[in-house]
């Protein structure tokens, strides 16, 4: 689908893409490699960026055009302040995110010259997205015409989230980042469309990825087969700089 194709898909929706989920202060340092355990090395300047799975879903549809919210909590520090702000020039209404004590999420992440990386998360106010605040959002939530989730929140959360909006008739896509190969069943079947990597879609249907990397000659039709087996009818399949993949149950063929 091309740039033009989905801003023209935006402007047919008439309602609010609505994401719940974490927001996470990045601090981030480049370095030629990697430590090893127990290592020191010298890396380059470190930047604080924006990020958290969730608000940078966020962020992303409302720089293609459309009209987001968030849901979330931020904690009492300045970071709280740094990711409100981002979201905000991200075009993002950030009204209905809660703010408590403590910490906001944050990552420490180190990129060396080949951009590989290692991440350590700390939850952080990510952590207090309660059942109880999906409740008290609930007239917001389900107004909304899409729902974005991931797994940076506690798992009974993004399940509450899924089940109210699929219930309200909100179209739920959950993005099964970070991965984990066990969704709850009540959670699959909430959620309407399943957004994942090629890697991540191979181990959660227990098939073989191509030899080569060769996507473009996979079996995509069995892979169609394997995800309504395993509870979803409609999913998107990232294939890095290649693009993507729509599996689509009620199309006659996979995008």
């Amino acid at each position: 689908m091309s740039a033009t194709e989905v801003l023209s898909a935006l402007d047919r929706i008439h309602g609010t893409v609505s994401v719940i989920g974490s927001m996470n202060a990045d601090y981030t340092v480049t370095a030629q490699r990697l430590p090893g355990p127990g290592e020191t090395i010298t890396g380059g300047p470190l930047q604080l960026l924006p990020g958290g799975k969730s608000g940078n879903q966020a962020a992303a549809a409302a720089r293609i055009g459309a009209t987001v919210q968030m849901f979330g909590a931020v904690g009492s520090d300045n970071n709280a302040d740094f990711l409100l702000g981002a979201l905000g020039e991200a075009g993002v209404n950030t009204t209905h995110v809660r703010r408590v004590l403590g910490p906001s999420g944050t990552t420490v992440i180190t990129v060396d010259a080949q951009g590989e990386n290692t991440i350590v998360y700390s939850p952080g106010s990510n952590a207090q997205v309660t059942v109880d605040y999906v409740e008290s959002v609930r007239d917001a939530l389900t107004r909304s015409s899409v729902l974005g989730l991931c797994l940076e929140s506690p798992i009974e959360t993004v399940t509450a989230a899924a089940r109210m909006c699929h219930e309200a008739g909100v179209k739920v896509l959950l993005n099964d980042s970070p991965f984990t190969p066990s969704l709850p069943a009540e959670l699959i079947e909430a959620s309407d469309i399943l957004l994942v990597n090629e890697h991540e879609m191979a181990q959660l249907l227990g098939i073989d990825e191509p030899e080569n990397d060769d996507w473009d000659s996979f079996g995509w039709w069995h892979a169609l087969d394997e995800l309504r087996g395993f509870g979803f009818e409609q999913a998107i399949v990232t294939l890095g700089g290649d693009g993507s993949v729509v599996l689509d149950g009620t199309a006659d063929d996979p995008e």
